[in-house]
Protein backbone atom coordinates (compact mmCIF):
# COMPACT_ATOMS: atom_id res chain seq x y z
CA UNK A 1 0.00 0.00 0.00
CA UNK A 2 1.65 3.67 -1.17
CA UNK A 3 1.95 6.39 1.24
CA UNK A 4 0.92 9.69 -0.11
CA UNK A 5 2.89 11.82 2.46
CA UNK A 6 6.00 10.04 1.60
CA UNK A 7 6.81 9.55 5.04
CA UNK A 8 8.82 6.03 6.25
CA UNK A 9 6.10 4.39 8.99
CA UNK A 10 8.62 3.09 11.60
CA UNK A 11 8.13 0.01 11.41
CA UNK A 12 8.37 -0.28 7.54
CA UNK A 13 11.87 1.31 8.43
CA UNK A 14 12.48 -1.44 10.80
CA UNK A 15 11.84 -3.86 8.16
CA UNK A 16 14.05 -2.44 5.85
CA UNK A 17 16.96 -2.06 7.75
CA UNK A 18 16.66 -6.02 8.70
CA UNK A 19 16.24 -6.67 5.28
CA UNK A 20 19.46 -4.72 4.65
CA UNK A 21 21.42 -6.28 7.75
CA UNK A 22 20.43 -9.81 6.21
CA UNK A 23 21.64 -8.76 2.26
CA UNK A 24 24.74 -7.73 3.84
CA UNK A 25 25.90 -10.67 5.48
CA UNK A 26 28.40 -12.73 3.25
CA UNK A 27 27.02 -16.34 2.39
CA UNK A 28 29.38 -19.75 3.83
CA UNK A 29 32.30 -20.51 1.15
CA UNK A 30 31.73 -23.57 -0.61
CA UNK A 31 33.11 -26.52 1.02
CA UNK A 32 36.46 -27.39 -0.80
CA UNK A 33 36.90 -30.92 1.06
CA UNK A 34 36.54 -34.70 -0.37
CA UNK A 35 32.95 -35.71 -0.49
CA UNK A 36 32.28 -37.89 2.86
CA UNK A 37 29.60 -39.88 1.30
CA UNK A 38 28.03 -40.59 -2.01
CA UNK A 39 24.72 -42.72 -2.04
CA UNK A 40 24.55 -44.98 -4.68
CA UNK A 41 21.21 -46.07 -5.76
CA UNK A 42 21.04 -49.03 -7.58
CA UNK A 43 18.26 -50.52 -9.38
CA UNK A 44 17.90 -54.21 -10.10
CA UNK A 45 15.54 -55.37 -12.95
CA UNK A 46 14.74 -59.23 -14.14
CA UNK A 47 11.89 -61.32 -14.92
CA UNK A 48 9.50 -62.23 -12.13
CA UNK A 49 10.68 -65.15 -10.31
CA UNK A 50 14.50 -65.25 -11.51
CA UNK A 51 15.61 -64.32 -8.15
CA UNK A 52 16.10 -60.47 -7.81
CA UNK A 53 14.56 -60.83 -4.28
CA UNK A 54 17.33 -63.97 -3.09
CA UNK A 55 20.28 -61.92 -4.33
CA UNK A 56 19.53 -58.83 -3.15
CA UNK A 57 18.47 -59.71 0.77
CA UNK A 58 21.44 -61.90 0.13
CA UNK A 59 23.41 -58.65 -1.19
CA UNK A 60 22.55 -56.36 1.06
CA UNK A 61 23.05 -58.39 4.02
CA UNK A 62 27.09 -59.27 2.92
CA UNK A 63 26.92 -55.30 2.50
CA UNK A 64 25.98 -54.76 6.15
CA UNK A 65 28.05 -56.63 7.78
CA UNK A 66 30.96 -55.21 5.50
CA UNK A 67 30.10 -51.94 7.65
CA UNK A 68 27.84 -50.20 4.75
CA UNK A 69 24.79 -48.81 5.73
CA UNK A 70 22.25 -50.22 3.12
CA UNK A 71 18.56 -49.71 2.43
CA UNK A 72 16.76 -52.33 0.20
CA UNK A 73 13.62 -50.97 -0.92
CA UNK A 74 10.98 -53.31 -2.55
CA UNK A 75 9.39 -51.83 -5.69
CA UNK A 76 7.35 -55.30 -6.80
CA UNK A 77 3.22 -55.19 -6.10
CA UNK A 78 4.08 -59.02 -4.66
CA UNK A 79 5.85 -57.14 -1.61
CA UNK A 80 7.93 -59.95 -1.36
CA UNK A 81 11.70 -58.40 -1.64
CA UNK A 82 11.80 -58.05 1.98
CA UNK A 83 10.51 -61.81 2.86
CA UNK A 84 13.83 -63.40 3.03
CA UNK A 85 15.12 -60.84 5.08
CA UNK A 86 12.81 -60.58 7.89
CA UNK A 87 12.57 -64.79 7.68
CA UNK A 88 9.14 -64.80 5.92
CA UNK A 89 7.54 -62.11 7.76
CA UNK A 90 5.62 -59.64 6.12
CA UNK A 91 6.28 -56.21 6.06
CA UNK A 92 3.77 -53.28 6.13
CA UNK A 93 3.94 -51.54 2.59
CA UNK A 94 4.30 -47.90 2.21
CA UNK A 95 0.66 -47.94 -0.22
CA UNK A 96 -1.50 -49.88 2.46
CA UNK A 97 0.05 -47.83 5.49
CA UNK A 98 -0.27 -44.49 3.51
CA UNK A 99 -4.13 -45.28 3.10
CA UNK A 100 -4.61 -46.60 6.00
CA UNK A 101 -3.36 -43.62 7.94
CA UNK A 102 -4.51 -41.38 5.61
CA UNK A 103 -8.27 -43.04 6.36
CA UNK A 104 -7.60 -42.17 10.28
CA UNK A 105 -6.45 -38.58 9.68
CA UNK A 106 -2.59 -39.25 10.40
CA UNK A 107 0.62 -38.56 8.42
CA UNK A 108 3.01 -41.79 8.06
CA UNK A 109 6.61 -41.45 9.44
CA UNK A 110 9.80 -43.43 9.24
CA UNK A 111 8.95 -46.32 12.05
CA UNK A 112 5.39 -47.31 9.83
CA UNK A 113 7.07 -48.50 7.07
CA UNK A 114 10.79 -48.69 7.13
CA UNK A 115 12.27 -52.02 9.45
CA UNK A 116 15.50 -53.03 10.11
CA UNK A 117 17.70 -56.24 10.59
CA UNK A 118 21.56 -56.65 11.54
CA UNK A 119 22.27 -53.38 10.02
CA UNK A 120 20.12 -53.82 6.72
CA UNK A 121 17.29 -51.08 6.39
CA UNK A 122 14.33 -52.39 4.39
CA UNK A 123 10.90 -51.58 3.58
CA UNK A 124 8.08 -52.28 0.69
CA UNK A 125 6.34 -49.76 -1.56
CA UNK A 126 3.22 -52.58 -1.99
CA UNK A 127 0.99 -52.15 -4.79
CA UNK A 128 -3.16 -52.84 -5.81
CA UNK A 129 -4.65 -55.65 -5.47
CA UNK A 130 -5.51 -58.02 -8.88
CA UNK A 131 -7.76 -55.85 -11.18
CA UNK A 132 -7.96 -52.67 -8.55
CA UNK A 133 -5.44 -50.24 -9.95
CA UNK A 134 -1.75 -49.55 -11.93
CA UNK A 135 0.89 -51.44 -10.59
CA UNK A 136 3.26 -48.56 -12.15
CA UNK A 137 0.89 -45.65 -10.79
CA UNK A 138 1.65 -47.46 -6.90
CA UNK A 139 5.24 -47.07 -7.56
CA UNK A 140 4.79 -43.32 -8.37
CA UNK A 141 2.78 -43.24 -5.56
CA UNK A 142 5.21 -44.67 -3.42
CA UNK A 143 8.46 -42.84 -4.67
CA UNK A 144 6.26 -39.71 -4.21
CA UNK A 145 5.74 -40.86 0.13
CA UNK A 146 9.49 -41.35 0.46
CA UNK A 147 10.16 -38.09 -0.85
CA UNK A 148 7.83 -36.51 2.02
CA UNK A 149 9.48 -38.58 4.31
CA UNK A 150 13.13 -37.21 3.29
CA UNK A 151 14.39 -39.81 0.88
CA UNK A 152 16.74 -37.30 -0.93
CA UNK A 153 18.41 -36.49 2.83
CA UNK A 154 19.13 -39.93 4.06
CA UNK A 155 22.75 -40.93 4.65
CA UNK A 156 22.58 -44.59 3.30
CA UNK A 157 25.96 -46.00 1.37
CA UNK A 158 23.36 -47.92 -1.11
CA UNK A 159 19.96 -48.02 -1.99
CA UNK A 160 18.76 -50.86 -3.34
CA UNK A 161 15.34 -50.83 -5.93
CA UNK A 162 13.81 -53.89 -6.53
CA UNK A 163 11.85 -53.89 -9.82
CA UNK A 164 10.50 -56.17 -11.92
CA UNK A 165 11.85 -55.93 -15.82
CA UNK A 166 9.14 -58.04 -17.23
CA UNK A 167 6.12 -55.06 -16.61
CA UNK A 168 6.94 -52.16 -19.10
CA UNK A 169 4.37 -49.57 -17.50
CA UNK A 170 6.08 -46.15 -16.79
CA UNK A 171 6.15 -46.66 -13.18
CA UNK A 172 8.27 -49.03 -13.43
CA UNK A 173 10.87 -47.46 -15.65
CA UNK A 174 11.20 -44.55 -12.88
CA UNK A 175 14.05 -45.09 -12.22
CA UNK A 176 15.71 -44.78 -15.72
CA UNK A 177 13.28 -42.41 -16.82
CA UNK A 178 14.23 -39.99 -13.85
CA UNK A 179 17.41 -40.07 -13.37
CA UNK A 180 16.70 -41.61 -10.02
CA UNK A 181 19.52 -44.26 -10.18
CA UNK A 182 23.16 -43.79 -11.19
CA UNK A 183 23.05 -47.40 -12.56
CA UNK A 184 21.30 -50.54 -13.32
CA UNK A 185 21.72 -54.11 -12.98
CA UNK A 186 20.29 -56.75 -14.42
CA UNK A 187 19.39 -60.66 -12.97
CA UNK A 188 18.95 -62.99 -15.28
CA UNK A 189 19.71 -67.34 -16.21
CA UNK A 190 19.78 -69.58 -19.16
CA UNK A 191 16.63 -69.36 -20.34
CA UNK A 192 15.17 -67.22 -23.23
CA UNK A 193 12.40 -65.31 -21.28
CA UNK A 194 14.78 -63.89 -18.68
CA UNK A 195 17.33 -62.85 -21.47
CA UNK A 196 14.51 -61.31 -23.23
CA UNK A 197 13.62 -59.16 -20.19
CA UNK A 198 17.01 -58.43 -19.19
CA UNK A 199 17.29 -56.90 -22.85
CA UNK A 200 14.54 -55.40 -22.70
CA UNK A 201 15.61 -53.12 -19.84
CA UNK A 202 18.97 -52.57 -21.79
CA UNK A 203 16.68 -51.46 -24.92
CA UNK A 204 15.19 -48.86 -22.30
CA UNK A 205 18.44 -47.55 -20.62
CA UNK A 206 19.74 -46.84 -24.12
CA UNK A 207 16.88 -45.13 -25.21
CA UNK A 208 16.54 -42.67 -22.24
CA UNK A 209 20.42 -42.64 -22.57
CA UNK A 210 19.56 -41.02 -26.05
CA UNK A 211 17.12 -38.53 -25.13
CA UNK A 212 19.78 -36.98 -22.36
CA UNK A 213 19.63 -39.62 -19.44
CA UNK A 214 22.73 -40.38 -17.66
CA UNK A 215 21.99 -43.64 -15.86
CA UNK A 216 24.15 -47.03 -17.49
CA UNK A 217 23.83 -50.85 -17.11
CA UNK A 218 26.47 -51.69 -14.61
CA UNK A 219 26.56 -55.38 -15.52
CA UNK A 220 24.17 -59.07 -14.97
CA UNK A 221 24.05 -61.70 -11.87
CA UNK A 222 24.07 -64.89 -13.26
CA UNK A 223 21.05 -66.68 -10.75
CA UNK A 224 20.70 -70.40 -10.96
CA UNK A 225 23.23 -70.86 -13.50
CA UNK A 226 23.75 -74.00 -14.62
CA UNK A 227 26.73 -74.00 -16.87
CA UNK A 228 25.23 -73.63 -20.07
CA UNK A 229 26.13 -70.12 -21.35
CA UNK A 230 23.55 -68.22 -22.79
CA UNK A 231 23.80 -65.34 -20.12
CA UNK A 232 27.08 -65.44 -19.97
CA UNK A 233 26.90 -65.16 -24.18
CA UNK A 234 24.27 -62.47 -24.26
CA UNK A 235 26.33 -60.30 -21.72
CA UNK A 236 29.14 -60.78 -23.92
CA UNK A 237 27.30 -59.26 -26.89
CA UNK A 238 25.54 -56.37 -25.08
CA UNK A 239 28.67 -55.25 -23.59
CA UNK A 240 28.30 -55.38 -19.74
CA UNK A 241 29.70 -57.64 -17.17
CA UNK A 242 28.92 -60.48 -15.42
CA UNK A 243 28.84 -59.44 -11.80
CA UNK A 244 28.30 -62.99 -10.23
CA UNK A 245 27.29 -66.44 -11.18
CA UNK A 246 25.05 -68.15 -8.72
CA UNK A 247 24.71 -71.88 -8.84
CA UNK A 248 22.00 -74.09 -9.64
CA UNK A 249 22.77 -75.74 -6.54
CA UNK A 250 20.44 -77.82 -4.34
CA UNK A 251 21.76 -76.40 -0.70
CA UNK A 252 21.30 -72.79 -2.12
CA UNK A 253 17.64 -73.68 -3.31
CA UNK A 254 16.55 -75.37 0.06
CA UNK A 255 17.93 -72.79 2.35
CA UNK A 256 16.19 -70.25 0.09
CA UNK A 257 12.85 -71.99 0.57
CA UNK A 258 13.60 -71.78 3.82
CA UNK A 259 14.17 -68.18 4.24
CA UNK A 260 17.86 -68.42 5.61
CA UNK A 261 20.09 -65.92 4.42
CA UNK A 262 23.54 -67.35 2.89
CA UNK A 263 25.27 -64.26 2.51
CA UNK A 264 27.23 -64.60 5.29
CA UNK A 265 30.85 -63.77 6.33
CA UNK A 266 32.32 -67.35 7.01
CA UNK A 267 29.66 -69.19 5.58
CA UNK A 268 29.72 -71.24 2.58
CA UNK A 269 28.38 -68.76 0.02
CA UNK A 270 29.96 -66.03 1.94
CA UNK A 271 32.54 -65.51 -0.72
CA UNK A 272 30.32 -65.63 -3.72
CA UNK A 273 28.34 -62.72 -2.04
CA UNK A 274 31.63 -60.49 -1.26
CA UNK A 275 32.97 -60.86 -4.11
CA UNK A 276 29.36 -59.54 -5.97
CA UNK A 277 29.17 -56.81 -3.11
CA UNK A 278 32.50 -55.49 -4.53
CA UNK A 279 31.94 -55.99 -8.08
CA UNK A 280 28.07 -53.86 -7.45
CA UNK A 281 29.88 -51.41 -5.92
CA UNK A 282 33.10 -50.92 -7.90
CA UNK A 283 31.43 -51.44 -11.51
CA UNK A 284 30.75 -48.46 -13.75
CA UNK A 285 27.46 -48.13 -15.33
CA UNK A 286 27.66 -47.99 -19.22
CA UNK A 287 26.05 -48.09 -22.54
CA UNK A 288 25.10 -51.71 -23.59
CA UNK A 289 24.23 -52.77 -26.95
CA UNK A 290 20.34 -54.10 -26.92
CA UNK A 291 19.96 -57.25 -29.10
CA UNK A 292 17.90 -58.12 -31.88
CA UNK A 293 15.15 -60.84 -31.18
CA UNK A 294 17.20 -62.84 -34.07
CA UNK A 295 20.36 -62.33 -31.98
CA UNK A 296 18.75 -63.43 -28.33
CA UNK A 297 17.41 -66.63 -30.42
CA UNK A 298 20.85 -67.33 -31.74
CA UNK A 299 21.85 -68.04 -28.40
CA UNK A 300 20.09 -71.16 -27.75
CA UNK A 301 19.58 -74.11 -30.02
CA UNK A 302 17.05 -73.95 -33.14
CA UNK A 303 15.07 -76.70 -31.53
CA UNK A 304 15.00 -75.33 -28.15
CA UNK A 305 13.30 -72.09 -29.05
CA UNK A 306 11.49 -73.06 -32.32
CA UNK A 307 14.13 -71.16 -34.56
CA UNK A 308 13.02 -72.56 -37.65
CA UNK A 309 9.72 -71.91 -37.90
CA UNK A 310 8.39 -69.96 -41.25
CA UNK A 311 5.64 -67.64 -41.05
CA UNK A 312 2.84 -68.51 -43.16
CA UNK A 313 0.47 -65.76 -44.27
CA UNK A 314 -3.21 -66.70 -43.51
CA UNK A 315 -6.15 -66.18 -46.82
CA UNK A 316 -9.79 -65.04 -46.56
CA UNK A 317 -10.81 -68.96 -46.74
CA UNK A 318 -8.42 -70.01 -43.60
CA UNK A 319 -10.68 -67.11 -42.17
CA UNK A 320 -14.55 -67.96 -43.57
CA UNK A 321 -14.03 -71.37 -44.24
CA UNK A 322 -14.64 -70.91 -47.77
CA UNK A 323 -14.05 -69.01 -50.84
CA UNK A 324 -15.07 -65.68 -50.85
CA UNK A 325 -15.40 -62.71 -53.39
CA UNK A 326 -13.26 -60.26 -52.97
CA UNK A 327 -15.39 -57.31 -53.29
CA UNK A 328 -14.10 -53.99 -54.75
CA UNK A 329 -13.23 -51.05 -52.53
CA UNK A 330 -15.65 -47.97 -52.35
CA UNK A 331 -12.37 -45.93 -52.21
CA UNK A 332 -12.74 -42.75 -54.89
CA UNK A 333 -9.37 -42.76 -57.06
CA UNK A 334 -8.76 -39.43 -59.21
CA UNK A 335 -7.38 -39.83 -62.03
CA UNK A 336 -3.75 -38.06 -62.43
CA UNK A 337 -4.69 -34.43 -63.38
Amino acid sequence: MSNPSGVIAPVQFMQMERLRAEAAVEPDAPSTGPVTKETQIIAIYGKGGIGKSFTLANLSYMMAQQGKKVLLIGCDPKSDTTSLLFGGKACPTIIETSSKKKLAGESVSIGDVCFKRDGVFAMELGGPEVGRGCGGRGIIHGFETLEKLGFHDWGFDYVLLDFLGDVVCGGFGLPIARDMCQKVIVVGSNDLQSLYVANNVCSAVEYFRKLGGNVGVAGMVINKDDGTGQAQAFAQNAGIPVLASIPAHEDIRRKSASYDIIGKPGGQWGPLFEELALNVALAPPVRPKPQTQDELLGLFASDAVGRDVVLEPATVKDMLGREDVVKPTLEVIYDAA
